[in-house]
């Protein structure tokens, strides 16, 4: 881990370069959510392939932009796309990009994936707002020798989703008048799909829904001391009884879908807090 602050200080000076101002907010905008950054008029940005280190998406409706600006009062910059541990990238890698956001001044973290609904009163197009998770991945971000200047060596994860925000959230859905459910999200390796099994166990060990992502970002954000939101869209329904064939292009159309859902909860919490600051 000592390699990483190396890597992380490259890639804040490429940054800086463009936008030199310090951050609040971070944003992580996954599956089906690109256009979700152009409401937030953030005027500079940067392609990840120009900043050193920044793993670069292979992934399927991931754009690879780096945007930065201010919206409501607050400094944000939002990732257009991540890069998952079935790309072949180590997790300190993946999560490389929320280091250099906690560098830059970020404190708060907004992360949006796509999920398959694994609890049976899920909806497709509805949002499930993270509480908690189960990591169901090989790998941890963490694994190796720590480096203290950027966490403690075993960071405590009894609430790694800040609880005032999940509150907020549901209040801003309810206030828009779509569904919004609380939950849990587990993370399975990928990239395939998972099978009528493991549908059975994700229900067994209390998971709502499954993905391939965010919960080590979530485990390098509690590391930081950055709080964090989660927000899951349910792109398939995962009834093992009924399984249906579930395809990369539909997840993403059905993600892009509901993309004005996430927006009003994304919009929501940034204008919150710049009035609170």
């Amino acid at each position: 881990m000592h390699q990483l602050f190396a890597k992380i200080e490259a890639a804040k000076t490429a940054i800086c370069r463009s936008w030199s101002e310090s951050a609040q907010v971070g944003v992580v905008l996954g599956t089906g959510m690109n256009d979700i950054v152009d409401s937030l008029g953030l005027e500079v940005v940067i392609p990840y392939d120009s900043i050193p280190h920044f793993p670069v998406s292979t992934a399927i409706g991931h754009s690879g932009n780096l945007h930065c600006g201010q919206y409501c009062g607050q400094n944000v910059i939002a990732m257009q796309g991540r890069t998952h541990f079935y790309e072949g990238v180590p997790l300190a890698d993946v999560t490389l990009p929320i280091r250099v956001m906690k560098a830059m001044g970020v404190n708060l973290l907004i992360l949006t994936n796509a999920s398959g609904g694994v609890n049976s009163q899920y909806g497709l197009g509805e949002v499930m707002v993270m509480e908690d998770h189960i990591d169901l991945l090989p790998d941890n971000p963490l694994r190796g020798v720590n480096d203290d200047r950027l966490g403690p060596r075993f960071p405590d994860m009894s609430q790694p989703y800040d609880p005032v925000l999940v509150d907020r959230a549901l209040k801003i859905a309810r206030e828009h008048q779509f569904v919004a459910h609380k939950g849990i999200y587990a993370a399975m390796a990928g990239p395939n799909y998972e099978s009528r099994a493991e549908y059975r166990l994700m229900r067994h060990v209390g998971a709502d829904v499954v993905g391939m992502s965010t919960v080590p970002e979530v485990i390098v954000a509690v590391h930081s001391g950055m709080r964090s939101l989660g927000l899951s869209t349910v792109t398939n329904i995962c009834n093992p009884d009924r399984l249906e064939a579930t395809s990369g292009e539909t997840v993403v159309a059905m993600a892009a879908a509901a993309e004005e859902k996430v927006k009003a909860i994304i919009c929501g919490v940034l204008e919150a807090e710049g009035s609170e600051s």
